[in-house]
């Protein structure tokens, strides 16, 4: 005999007998189902019920799936790992984003599945686990491979982390395996507070620092001096600066094309290039004699390659030695994109936004522009005074 009831993927139980070996007697009947173990792993069982009669049996298994359906138990989907979700969204969803992004999205994934386990279910995800990522990517317990020993992260970068497991989970929501039910069931995190910095470290360069690193450029690289200045006035990322290519400038408009896939949230557009960008770009092309899809900056030692961001980053720390600023955390390349940002305070900001490379003009206030003296005293001095009269 064999019976089935219930629906598959929810609550679908199977009832059928198992005749001995080499007898035509009646053999034992069992009951088959998918069952949640405490580890939070799906697992296939099955339930003796002895010899019994047809009707008993079809009796029990409809018990059981009834037991199932009231307490909304939901057999594991074709995704209910949280390996197998991740795989799905990074074969289906990964490949559209920018190069960047993809690079995060996997690394991400890596991460949060050595930190939860491979073969933990969505549905027994819960707070701890979101705790326990979130120390751990701090403290440096858990952190790609090839980083420092014991090198943990700011809580910005676990936000970012986690905002990507999220997306996946989301996702997830919305579509449906070969049986029509939907990858994830319920978001597991949704609610739980994000890690959020105080007091985040945001320096800017100064314009007496910008120029005193002018000044040192001479002694360094071409190329140090080319992105220096090309950084300073586009205000944009290094990584996109790195990434040009011949191609994307046409130095007789003044414009360069920024790609999307050299982009952190891949948005390609086009700006125009101020005269001292210009000027640089084109003794750069002259000295080169470069043209077309050949890189802005090439690398010294991979032909067709560009240059790497470590090179970029020694070359910004010998500058800062050479000019001898005063060290500060986190200062870098990026310290050049929130000057931009608070010196261009005057321009419109959905203008801003796009000169900059910034899809959300709330991103450039809330995280970019700073205040300082000089905006809020013009501020001061343009308000209109109210007289006091001799009354008053």
């Amino acid at each position: 005999m064999s019976y089935s009831v219930g629906e598959r993927g929810r609550n679908r139980v199977r009832a059928y007998e198992r005749a001995p070996r080499g007898r035509a007697s009646r053999g034992s009947v069992f009951l088959q189902f998918v069952e949640l173990a405490a580890d939070g792993t799906w697992h296939r069982r099955r339930q003796s019920l002895g010899p019994c009669s047809r009707e008993q049996a079809k009796i029990k298994a409809d018990t059981v799936a009834a037991k199932f359906a009231a307490t909304g138990r939901r057999e594991e989907s074709e995704a209910g790992t949280a390996a197998a979700l991740f795989d799905s969204y990074e074969r289906e969803v990964t490949p559209t984003k920018s190069r960047h992004a993809q690079q995060h999205d996997r690394t991400t994934a890596t991460l949060f599945l050595r930190c939860v386990g491979r073969e933990r279910t969505v549905v027994s995800l819960n707070r701890r686990d979101w705790d326990k990522y979130i120390h751990d990517r701090r403290s440096g317990a858990l952190r790609p491979a090839g980083t420092k020993a014991d090198r943990g992260v700011r809580d910005r970068q676990v936000q970012y982390d986690l905002r990507t497991v999220s997306a996946v989970l989301n996702w997830g929501m919305t579509v449906n395996d070969r049986r029509g039910q939907p990858l994830v069931d319920r978001h597991p995190f949704r609610g739980l507070p994000m890690p959020r910095e105080e007091s985040p470290r945001r320096p800017r360069l100064s314009a007496d620092e910008y120029r005193k690193l002018l000044q040192v450029a001479r002694d360094l690289p071409t190329q140090f001096r080319l992105a220096l200045v090309l950084a300073h006035e586009t205000g944009h990322r290094i990584r996109a600066i790195r990434m040009l290519r011949w191609s994307d400038v046409d130095l007789k408009a003044a414009r360069v094309r920024w790609r999307a896939e050299n982009d952190k949230i891949g948005f390609e557009h086009t700006t125009a290039l101020t005269a001292d960008a210009v000027q640089v770009l084109g003794a750069a092309r002259s000295r080169a004699a470069a043209m077309g899809d050949a890189w802005v900056f090439p690398a010294a030692r991979q032909e067709g390659q560009p240059t790497g961001r470590m090179m970029f980053r020694e070359w910004w720390d010998l500058a800062e030695t050479a000019a001898e600023l005063e060290p500060v955390e986190r200062r870098g390349w990026h310290s050049l994109r929130r000057s931009f940002a608070t010196e261009m305070k005057h321009a419109p900001l959905r203008d801003l936004a796009y000169l900059g490379g910034w899809k959300s003009v709330s991103t450039v206030v809330e995280i970019y522009q700073q205040p300082d003296d000089q905006t809020m005293l013009a501020a001061l001095a343009a308000r209109r005074p109210i007289e006091a009269t001799a009354n008053g």
